[in-house]
C-alpha cells in the first residue's frame, strides 16, 4: 500500500474541535478525522497526518476499534521488526454523527428530567 500524504485540513481541525466540544476526545476526532479522508492507512501516517504522537494514535485507535468503527489488519514483517497495523474506516462520518447527535439528545432529556425532579423536591421543601 502507498503511504498516503495528507494532512487535516482547516475545516477538518475545526470539525474535529467541534466533535470534541460534543465529549469526543480530541485525539479520537483528529483521527476518526483523518481516516475519514484517506479510507485506510497506517497508523504511521495518522501521525503525520494529524500531528499525533504514536501513543496517542494507539490509544485512540483502541477506542475507534471497540466502537467498532474501523476494522484492522495486522500485516506481519518478513523480516525482524513489529508488524504493521493497517486501520480502515467502516463506518461513514454521517452515522457517527448521528450515533453522537442521539446520545447527546438523551443526555439533555436527563437532565430536563432530573432538572424537573429537583424542582419538585425543592417545592415540596418549601410548603413544608
Amino acid at each position: 500500500m502507498k503511504q498516503k500524504q495528507f494532512k487535516l485540513s482547516k475545516e477538518d481541525r475545526k470539525a474535529a474541535q467541534l466533535l470534541a466540544k460534543l465529549g469526543m476526545p480530541k485525539n479520537l476526532a483528529k483521527t476518526l478525522m483523518y481516516l475519514s479522508h484517506v479510507g485506510e492507512c497506517y497508523s504511521v501516517d495518522i501521525e503525520q497526518g494529524t500531528d499525533l504522537k504514536q501513543p496517542q494514535v494507539s490509544i485512540a485507535m483502541r477506542e475507534l476499534l471497540k466502537r467498532k468503527w474501523v476494522d484492522e489488519e495486522i500485516n506481519r514483517a518478513k523480516t525482524k521488526g513489529r508488524p504493521r497495523h493497517l486501520y480502515r474506516i467502516k463506518t461513514d462520518l454521517y452515522d457517527i454523527m448521528k450515533d453522537l447527535e442521539e446520545r447527546k439528545l438523551r443526555e439533555i432529556e436527563n437532565i430536563k428530567r432530573d432538572l424537573s425532579e429537583l424542582k419538585n423536591l425543592l417545592a415540596q421543601r418549601e410548603n413544608f
